[in-house]
């Protein structure tokens, strides 16, 4: 807004509907400053001087302005609520988000099953997938869902889970590769190797399930 528009919408009682209580401010200082022969229209934004205390009472009137017209104020901004993400904790000390249910077959334990995963540390580190990054290939293993034959905390993952479904998990390593024959585990020897030098820290497993036999 223009300097002579923001002065005419002091100047004119019709711009803004005031409280009576605020007409009788505006009408006092319009007066005030009308009566002094040596202040126009243009004399209080052209740097001209001109009393202290008529600026000041421009200035006192001025938030008057702010506050009947709520084009000056500042913008509202839309608050939205945070997503709340519900985490199961277990007696292992595995924690387990569910981000999709699945609609197929329920795994038990002793079932063999085919699944997708990604490993990483966690501070989201990456450091192994059955899915490639670039090509979108995947290479899904097929484990049973039995003791000595799977990480323990993995197992208590996909345990319950139906068919489609994926779940993210926190996995402690008291629960985690305790051993080197445990699965799964990449047979290159690059990712093999360092998946198993964070074995001493939690991991993070995103599992998707594809198939229960």
């Amino acid at each position: 807004m223009g300097v002579l528009s923001l002065w005419s919408l002091f100047r004119s009682p019709c711009a803004v509907k005031f409280s009576s209580f605020h007409k009788a401010i505006c009408m006092a200082d319009e007066v005030s400053i009308s009566k002094h022969h040596m202040v126009n229209h243009l004399d209080i934004f052209s740097g001209k001087r001109f009393p202290r205390r008529l600026f000041s009472q421009f200035i006192g009137s001025y938030p008057i302005l702010l506050y009947a017209n709520p084009s000056f104020s500042a913008p509202m901004m839309d608050v939205q609520e945070p997503e709340i993400v519900r985490t199961l904790k277990l007696d292992s000390g595995v924690r387990i988000q569910e981000v999709l249910e699945g609609d197929g077959a329920e795994a038990h334990e002793g079932d063999l099953v085919e699944f997708n995963y990604v490993c990483r540390r966690s501070n989201g580190y990456f450091v192994h997938s059955t899915v490639d990054q670039f090509s979108g290939e995947s290479t899904p293993v097929i484990l049973p869902l039995k003791e000595n034959q799977i990480i323990e905390g993995l197992k208590e993952v996909l345990v319950g889970m139906r068919v489609g479904g994926k779940r993210r998990a926190l996995i402690p390593p008291s629960v985690g590769y305790i051993n080197e024959n445990l699965n799964p585990i990449p047979e290159e020897f690059g990712p093999r190797r360092s998946l198993l030098s964070h074995r001493n820290e939690p991991l993070i497993f995103e599992v998707q399930l594809l198939k229960v036999q």
